[in-house]
Protein backbone atom coordinates (compact mmCIF):
# COMPACT_ATOMS: atom_id res chain seq x y z
CA UNK A 1 0.00 0.00 0.00
CA UNK A 2 1.51 3.45 -0.78
CA UNK A 3 -0.04 6.34 0.55
CA UNK A 4 1.08 9.67 -0.82
CA UNK A 5 -1.72 12.01 -0.11
CA UNK A 6 -4.29 12.02 2.58
CA UNK A 7 -6.93 14.35 2.54
CA UNK A 8 -8.52 15.13 5.94
CA UNK A 9 -11.90 16.30 6.71
CA UNK A 10 -12.10 19.20 9.50
CA UNK A 11 -14.63 20.63 11.50
CA UNK A 12 -15.22 23.16 14.77
CA UNK A 13 -15.59 19.46 16.68
CA UNK A 14 -14.05 17.15 19.04
CA UNK A 15 -14.70 14.37 16.54
CA UNK A 16 -13.02 16.12 13.15
CA UNK A 17 -9.74 17.13 15.52
CA UNK A 18 -9.60 13.24 16.40
CA UNK A 19 -9.75 12.31 12.98
CA UNK A 20 -7.23 14.75 12.14
CA UNK A 21 -4.82 13.61 14.43
CA UNK A 22 -4.95 10.76 13.03
CA UNK A 23 -4.86 11.63 9.84
CA UNK A 24 -1.60 13.56 10.07
CA UNK A 25 0.16 11.20 12.52
CA UNK A 26 -0.51 8.82 9.24
CA UNK A 27 0.94 11.49 6.48
CA UNK A 28 3.51 11.48 9.11
CA UNK A 29 4.84 8.02 8.66
CA UNK A 30 4.25 7.84 5.08
CA UNK A 31 5.87 11.11 4.39
CA UNK A 32 2.62 12.06 2.60
CA UNK A 33 1.27 15.18 1.77
CA UNK A 34 -2.15 16.27 3.41
CA UNK A 35 -5.31 17.70 1.69
CA UNK A 36 -7.34 19.48 4.43
CA UNK A 37 -10.64 20.55 4.16
CA UNK A 38 -13.03 22.14 5.43
CA UNK A 39 -16.73 22.20 3.80
CA UNK A 40 -19.60 24.94 5.11
CA UNK A 41 -23.20 23.89 4.04
CA UNK A 42 -24.81 27.13 3.02
CA UNK A 43 -28.08 28.09 5.33
CA UNK A 44 -31.24 27.81 3.34
CA UNK A 45 -33.04 31.04 3.37
CA UNK A 46 -36.38 30.33 1.85
CA UNK A 47 -37.64 32.39 -1.08
CA UNK A 48 -40.00 35.25 -0.83
CA UNK A 49 -41.42 36.98 -3.38
CA UNK A 50 -40.89 40.51 -3.64
CA UNK A 51 -43.80 41.36 -5.57
CA UNK A 52 -46.30 41.37 -2.42
CA UNK A 53 -45.48 44.24 0.31
CA UNK A 54 -46.62 41.60 3.03
CA UNK A 55 -43.93 38.74 2.14
CA UNK A 56 -41.52 41.44 1.50
CA UNK A 57 -38.37 40.86 -0.27
CA UNK A 58 -36.10 37.86 -1.54
CA UNK A 59 -32.70 40.13 -1.42
CA UNK A 60 -30.31 38.33 0.36
CA UNK A 61 -29.38 40.77 4.02
CA UNK A 62 -26.46 41.92 5.42
CA UNK A 63 -26.94 39.04 8.00
CA UNK A 64 -26.52 36.32 5.01
CA UNK A 65 -23.71 38.36 3.96
CA UNK A 66 -21.99 38.40 7.32
CA UNK A 67 -22.97 34.91 8.55
CA UNK A 68 -21.11 33.82 5.11
CA UNK A 69 -18.07 35.71 5.92
CA UNK A 70 -18.15 34.68 9.40
CA UNK A 71 -18.12 30.97 8.30
CA UNK A 72 -15.73 31.73 5.85
CA UNK A 73 -13.41 33.31 9.07
CA UNK A 74 -14.19 30.44 10.85
CA UNK A 75 -13.12 27.55 8.55
CA UNK A 76 -9.69 29.46 7.70
CA UNK A 77 -8.90 30.04 11.15
CA UNK A 78 -9.93 26.17 11.95
CA UNK A 79 -7.89 24.83 8.92
CA UNK A 80 -4.70 27.25 10.40
CA UNK A 81 -5.02 25.76 13.42
CA UNK A 82 -5.23 22.15 12.70
CA UNK A 83 -1.75 23.36 10.40
CA UNK A 84 -0.15 24.19 13.43
CA UNK A 85 -1.24 21.73 15.62
CA UNK A 86 -0.46 18.68 13.67
CA UNK A 87 1.33 20.16 10.30
CA UNK A 88 4.47 20.19 11.16
CA UNK A 89 6.84 19.73 8.06
CA UNK A 90 4.48 18.20 5.60
CA UNK A 91 2.97 19.37 2.68
CA UNK A 92 -0.16 20.59 3.05
CA UNK A 93 -3.15 22.15 0.47
CA UNK A 94 -6.00 23.77 1.82
CA UNK A 95 -9.72 23.44 0.90
CA UNK A 96 -12.30 25.81 1.74
CA UNK A 97 -15.60 24.79 0.07
CA UNK A 98 -19.27 26.00 0.26
CA UNK A 99 -21.83 23.16 -0.48
CA UNK A 100 -22.97 19.73 0.56
CA UNK A 101 -20.07 18.35 3.38
CA UNK A 102 -19.91 14.73 1.87
CA UNK A 103 -19.91 15.69 -1.84
CA UNK A 104 -17.46 18.13 -1.03
CA UNK A 105 -15.24 16.01 0.52
CA UNK A 106 -15.42 13.60 -2.42
CA UNK A 107 -14.79 16.19 -5.06
CA UNK A 108 -11.84 17.86 -3.35
CA UNK A 109 -10.47 14.00 -2.75
CA UNK A 110 -10.36 14.13 -6.73
CA UNK A 111 -9.48 17.13 -7.23
CA UNK A 112 -6.34 16.42 -4.78
CA UNK A 113 -5.45 13.38 -6.26
CA UNK A 114 -5.90 11.95 -2.70
CA UNK A 115 -5.09 8.19 -1.74
CA UNK A 116 -6.84 7.70 1.50
CA UNK A 117 -9.41 10.16 3.46
CA UNK A 118 -9.54 10.27 6.74
CA UNK A 119 -12.74 11.60 8.47
CA UNK A 120 -14.53 11.42 12.10
CA UNK A 121 -17.65 10.77 13.03
CA UNK A 122 -20.13 12.08 14.97
CA UNK A 123 -21.72 8.36 15.80
CA UNK A 124 -25.22 9.58 16.19
CA UNK A 125 -27.64 7.02 16.66
CA UNK A 126 -31.34 6.77 15.95
CA UNK A 127 -34.17 9.49 14.95
CA UNK A 128 -30.77 11.81 15.13
CA UNK A 129 -28.89 9.84 12.60
CA UNK A 130 -31.89 9.41 10.56
CA UNK A 131 -33.00 13.49 10.25
CA UNK A 132 -28.99 14.55 9.93
CA UNK A 133 -28.17 11.43 7.88
CA UNK A 134 -24.52 10.42 7.91
CA UNK A 135 -21.71 12.24 6.09
CA UNK A 136 -19.18 9.30 6.76
CA UNK A 137 -21.82 6.82 5.49
CA UNK A 138 -22.26 8.91 2.24
CA UNK A 139 -17.88 9.61 1.91
CA UNK A 140 -17.63 5.71 2.04
CA UNK A 141 -20.16 4.80 -0.11
CA UNK A 142 -18.92 7.16 -2.73
CA UNK A 143 -15.64 7.32 -2.13
CA UNK A 144 -13.24 5.88 -5.36
CA UNK A 145 -10.26 5.65 -2.77
CA UNK A 146 -10.31 4.42 0.60
CA UNK A 147 -11.37 6.47 3.77
CA UNK A 148 -10.53 5.94 7.28
CA UNK A 149 -13.53 6.83 9.31
CA UNK A 150 -12.09 7.46 13.20
CA UNK A 151 -14.71 7.06 15.78
CA UNK A 152 -14.84 8.99 18.67
CA UNK A 153 -15.58 8.28 22.29
CA UNK A 154 -16.17 10.30 25.16
CA UNK A 155 -13.65 8.06 26.74
CA UNK A 156 -11.28 9.80 24.51
CA UNK A 157 -11.18 13.14 25.41
CA UNK A 158 -9.96 12.10 28.67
Amino acid sequence: MLIKKILIGIDNSKFAEHAAEYGFDIAHKFKAKVGLVHIVEPVVTPYINSGDPMLGSSDIGVTNIDLINIQDKAGKSMINDAIKKFGDDLDITQYEEFGDTADGIINCSKEFGADLIVIGTHSRTGIDRLLMGSIAEHVVRHSEVPVLVVPFHESDSE
